[in-house]
This record gives C-alpha cells, structure tokens and sequence, in this order.
C-alpha cells in the first residue's frame, strides 16, 4: 500500500481506534454495574454500542471499498426467516475478512447487535477487538477438544435466555482455505472414503455437534453458508479492502440453506 493510499486510512483508523476505546469503556462498566443487576439489559445495551464498532468496518467494506455481496437462498422461507430466528451459521472459510462478510450479512438482516462467533481464543487478546467481542460473548476455543468441551458446552447453553434472535457462527473448517490445504482435506477425505471436496476444507465435526446437541430445544435451524468470489475475480482481503478497490472488482456471492433442527 502506497504512503497515498495509507494516508487516506488514516482518518478511518484513527475513528476506529477512539470508537473501539470508548465502546470498550462502556462495556468494561456495563459489566460491572449492570450486569449483575440485569443480564438481559447488560446484553441489550452491549449489542447496541459494539453494534458501532461493528459498523464502522461494515462502512469500510460497503461504501469504502464498494464490496458486492450477492445472496442466494434455497427458498424465500429462508430469507424472510433470517435475523428473525436464532440459528448456526455455517459458512467455509476462504479469506481474511470472512468475518466481516458475516457482519456484513447480518448487518442487512438487522442482527448485527447478536452476530455471535465461535474464534480462535488468541484472537481474545488483541486490543478493541478481541476485548469488544469478549463482551459480546463471542465463544473463544484452544482448538482442543480436551480443553474446550466443558467451557463450549456451557457457553451454548448460556444463550437460551439471549433477548434477540442471534445467528452463531461456526467455521467448522477451522482454518483458512489455502492449496496446501485443499490437497491435505481432499487425501484425508479420500482415505476415509467420505466425499472429496473441491472448493472447501474437510469440516471439523466435534464442535459443531455439541452446538446442534445443546442448543436444539431452541435453536430451530442450522445456516449452511457457502462464500464464493465470483470466476476471474481476486479474493476479498484487508488489503485490498483499505486500497479501495473499484466496485466490480471484489463480488462474493453467498448461498444459504436452511436446515431445521426440528
């Protein structure tokens, strides 16, 4: 990125950085003085501030950089049922703003303020970030099944009573899409006689069980997303995010099938 390019972010990171700090703020005091007067109010008001947070990045993609995002779904149910209904998101995991895609997503279907993730527990330290989603009661995992059984299944169970229809979101892959990677998911696929992908990483199947297992009584219906950037055009990235790439440049088509629970 040229210094141009990088000045003109500037304005962005430094919104950013004091939004991030002042939401953190709220947060951080919200949980020790509402929270344990009102779980539902401490939930309510925490969706609405980290709900900017999110936004500015959503800003990013959408007006900054022009991103397109087209949705297919399997049936009109599925769209009119979506931010609707608490569900699990299930999409495959192809680049770096694969998150803010979801955001994005959610952000249109108003449930952005309980888009909830299922990430990687080092991603809890880094600063605004990691500490926003904390709040927001994000599910942080070691990737050890070991470790995290006990801690996955009481945070599922702890979100029976969340105010909002929420969407929780699994990339069950568990890693980022790479050649390299496809190669390993497919031998692996084909030694174990299961179906040999193309396009997206054997899926890891532990967490995503535990998740229909405990949250089934009521959560009515499981999202598989799939995420694809249309053919002869490069993937979404940060990068090419803050170079403000023209409109036509980045489309990342996403088709959703609902599959009930019940």
């Amino acid at each position: 990125m040229d210094a141009k390019k990088t000045a003109s972010c500037l304005p962005f990171g430094i919104a950013f950085i004091c939004t991030g700090i002042l939401v953190n703020l709220i947060q951080a005091t919200c949980f020790l003085i509402v929270r344990p007067l009102s779980k539902t109010l401490f939930r309510r008001i925490n969706g609405a501030v980290t709900e900017i947070l999110w936004l500015l990045v959503i800003w990013l993609m959408d007006w900054w950089s022009g991103l397109k995002v087209q949705l297919y779904t399997d049936h009109m149910d599925t769209y009119r049922l979506m931010g609707k209904e608490h569900a699990i998101l299930m999409p495959n995991h192809t680049c770096d703003v694969d998150i803010l895609l979801v955001w994005l997503l959610a952000q249109r279907f108003d449930c952005l303020r309980s888009a909830l993730m299922v990430v990687k527990k080092s991603s809890k330290y880094l600063p605004i970030y990691g500490w926003a989603s904390w709040f927001f009661e994000f599910i942080f995992l070691d990737r050890s099944w070991e470790k995290d059984e006990h801690y996955l299944k009481s945070s599922l169970k702890g979100l029976k009573d969340f105010p909002k229809p929420f969407w929780l979101t699994m990339f069950v892959e568990g890693t980022r899409m790479t050649e390299d990677k496809l190669l390993v998911a497919q031998e692996f696929a084909a030694s174990r006689g299961l179906p040999v992908p193309r396009n997206v990483l054997v899926p890891r199947t532990k967490g995503f069980v535990a998740a229909v297992k405990h949250m089934r009584s009521f959560v009515p219906a499981v999202y598989d997303v799939t995420l694809a950037v249309s053919k002869g055009h490069p993937l979404p990235s940060l990068v090419r995010i803050f170079e403000k790439q023209p409109s036509e440049v980045i489309i990342t088509n996403v088709h959703v099938v609902a599959i009930s629970m019940h």
